[in-house]
């Protein structure tokens, strides 16, 4: 008698692109989670996708194509971490197949494909997409949620944030801090209030004289909920000394703040020093863990929980306002449908 049941399968994963993060998800299905192993890649450099999955798993097969990673009949799900303006083709293609797939930020770079995406979903009746925003897995944004929830600071007025990179490439540009960078604030910010925008707006500092010609570093996005509550954000993606994740929430009886990574403080030369991170991948590598590991048990249960299509047709709404917003400089408004019943 087979005693086996679909919880003890491992899940058969393909994975679309194996740039940074890609390769950060095959090492982690395969060495740190739980149930599921790396079976399928492809990417736009083949070799990169055999280098990339060869040391984790020798008999896992390389495709040219994402398509052919997502048809491929021992692929059960699917983990899209190739270039962003590529999510929607993916998505969709996943969707048409009936596979779960897990896309990274962003679901897709305009409105109307991730209008797509939420309609071909629907279309097939029940949620096959987890979108990659790893916050809401963080302990420390847990911890802050709950404090707001239990009422630790009265009802939020303000929230003051920054995202901060130690420095990025030449082909980073002014609508990629909007798009590749605040589009994590701009979900976990409506998560944390669980609150929508209504507004946004953009202001330009003095530049930074560490950036380039097509890109204005540091700015501040400026944003209004539907409950009034007022939020700056810094982003400054050169700023020379790290990674650094700030945000505090301002209520009528306290402010509750996001605490600094934990790490050794050095006594030394006459000097107390606490190192910074400079890893993105690190900092949120136990919130990576447990939103990947999440979606591994929602799929081989059937029923997937993270954040959805919704969530990253929101975010996509509002980060195209606060591109406009860029460009105006004026208060941009940001409207936001009615929520589909799929995703209440």
């Amino acid at each position: 008698m087979n005693t086996t049941n679909q919880h003890d399968k491992k899940l058969r994963i393909g994975v679309i692109g194996t740039g940074a993060i890609g390769v950060d998800h095959i090492r982690r299905c395969t060495h740190t989670l739980s149930g599921a192993e790396i079976v399928a890649v492809s990417d736009v450099n083949i070799d990169n996708a055999k280098k990339a999955v060869t040391p984790h798993n020798p008999n896992a097969k390389a495709y040219e194509s994402g398509h052919d990673v997502i048809n491929a009949e021992n692929v059960d799900a699917v983990m899209v971490t190739s270039w962003g303006p590529t999510h929607a083709e993916y998505v969709l293609s996943a969707i048409k197949a009936g596979k779960f797939v897990f896309c990274e930020k962003p679901l897709a770079t305009t409105i109307e494909d991730c209008d797509k995406i939420i309609q071909a979903e629907q279309a097939h009746g029940s949620r096959l997409v987890q979108v990659g925003f790893m916050r809401p897995y963080d302990k420390d944004y847990r911890a802050l949620r709950k404090m707001i929830v239990d009422g630790a600071i009265g009802t939020p007025l303000m929230v003051h944030a920054a995202h901060r990179n130690q420095n990025v490439g030449e082909n980073y540009v002014t609508s990629m801090a909007i798009f590749d960078t605040l589009i994590h604030e701009l979900d976990v910010l409506r998560w944390l209030l669980d609150d929508d925008y209504i507004s946004a707006q953009v202001i330009f500092p003095r530049q930074t004289s560490h950036t380039h010609a097509k890109l204005r570093d540091p700015q501040i996005v400026l944003l209004e909920t539907k409950s009034g509550v007022r939020i700056d954000v810094e982003v400054f993606v050169n700023c020379q000394y790290g990674y650094d994740i700030q945000c505090s929430v301002v209520g009528e009886k306290g402010i509750v703040s996001l605490p600094d990574p934990a790490a050794v403080a050095l006594r030394s030369d006459a000097k107390l020093c606490t190192p910074i991170l400079t890893d993105w991948k690190e900092r949120f590598i136990d919130a990576y863990d447990i939103e990947i590991q999440e979606f591994i048990d929602g799929c081989k249960t059937g029923k997937i929980k993270g954040p959805s299509s919704w969530n990253g047709y929101v975010a996509a709404v509002a980060a195209e306002a606060c591109v406009k917003a860029q460009e105006t400089q004026a208060i941009e408004a940001i409207s936001i449908p009615e929520r589909p019943a799929m995703y209440k």
